[in-house]
This record gives C-alpha cells, sequence and structure tokens, in this order.
C-alpha cells in the first residue's frame, strides 16, 4: 500500500528531523535559526498526518473506536508537546534535554503501538 509506504517514510523522516533539531539545540547551534529549517518539519509533518487521515478512513480502523490507535493519537499529542518543550519552550536546557529524549521515548513507543495494534506498545512486555 502506497498510503502506508507513505505513512511509515514520513513517520522516520519526521523522528529524523527532531533528533538533528534536539542534538542542534543541545549544542546551540545557529543551524536551527535557517528558515527551511523551521518549515520542512511542518510540511513533512503535514504530508505524514494527511496520510494518517488516509489510512484511517481506507482500513477502517478510528481512534475512540479501535483503542490501539486511540492510544497512538493520544500518544502523537504527548510527542508533539514534549517535542515543543524540547526545542522552543523548556524553560532551561536541563528540561529541554529531558523533555526531548521523552518525546523520543514516547515516538517509540508510538511505533511499538503502530507495529503491534496492542494499546500498551512496548510496556506489555513488562
Amino acid at each position: 500500500m502506497i498510503l502506508k509506504d507513505i505513512h511509515v517514510t514520513t513517520a522516520l523522516i519526521s523522528i529524523t528531523v527532531f533528533v538533528i533539531r534536539f542534538y542542534w539545540m543541545i549544542i546551540e547551534s545557529r543551524l536551527l535559526t535557517i528558515k527551511s529549517v523551521k518549515i520542512i518539519p511542518h510540511i513533512n509533518d503535514t504530508v505524514l498526518l494527511v496520510s494518517a487521515i488516509a489510512l484511517a478512513v481506507k482500513l477502517g480502523q478510528y481512534p475512540f473506536i479501535d483503542q490501539w490507535l486511540t492510544v497512538k493519537v493520544i500518544a502523537l499529542l504527548v510527542y508533539i508537546l514534549l517535542g515543543t518543550v524540547a526545542l522552543k519552550r523548556g524553560r532551561g536546557k536541563n528540561s529541554r534535554i529531558m523533555a526531548g529524549f521523552a518525546a523520543i521515548l514516547t515516538f517509540a513507543f508510538i511505533l511499538s503501538v503502530a507495529g503491534s495494534k496492542n494499546p500498551a506498545g512496548f510496556i506489555s512486555v513488562f
């Protein structure tokens, strides 16, 4: 399915770009101020969101009906919030770093939920 390939590819681009920007924040790189560095993630994440909605409709699986998808959407909101704290809104470097690592862990959780279709994701191992 091309939709799934687009969704997975843009998800991998999203986390890759986040990790790069997170690293740049840690080392206080001026690269974070480049306009395209600020715009490209939004374009990619828009394609990611559109592909997610299209996949949900095509497969007939919806948040608040399918538990695993509900958890994935809630975790996505947590990931976005943590990412915002890590890259922009954190009050100090330590809080930004903690939020960044929490965002990466949340993304891994999202992947585990998506891959297993289990709302507990990798937490079910424990």
